[in-house]
């Protein structure tokens, strides 16, 4: 399961690729924000990374107006691993290498079109479980 949540600079990605996931059968929950008005994204990072932190959740996606704020919200969370990313390569990667266990996206700064390339290459590639990435993430919870 997929928790999504976006603040109102990321509602209108959030819906394309809400339908995206739909159209691939991919479960998800959307925790909001739910219209253009005006919100804080800390709030939407917090219930996407507490859908995670609770189980209920493997991963989520966060669409803010540049990917940057929601991403540095939800890192503040204990055992989440996010990532803001603007292409395939780098989506592919922090899943790969960081495990990250959040995408998140710009939707002032990202076409649909891509994002939802993002999403789907984020979402098909695992974890290497390499050791010398999870000595690194260890690292991180020090």
């Amino acid at each position: 399961m997929i928790a999504i949540g976006s603040d109102h600079g990321g509602y209108l990605l959030k819906q394309e690729i809400m339908k995206h996931l739909k159209a691939e059968g991919k479960e998800f929950t959307d925790v909001g924000c739910f219209d253009e008005k005006s919100v804080d994204y800390p709030v939407y990072a917090k219930k996407v990374t507490e859908k995670i932190q609770d189980g209920s959740c493997e991963l989520g996606i966060l669409v803010c107006g540049t990917g940057i704020g929601m991403s540095m919200a939800a890192n503040k969370e204990k055992g989440i691993r996010a990532a803001a990313v603007s292409d395939c390569y780098t989506a592919e990667k922090t899943r790969e290498h960081n495990n990250a266990n959040v995408l998140c996206l710009g939707g002032r700064t990202l076409g649909p079109d891509l994002a939802v390339k993002i999403v789907d290459c984020f979402l098909s590639t695992p974890f290497s479980g390499e050791e010398r990435h999870i000595r690194r993430i260890r690292m991180w919870d020090k």
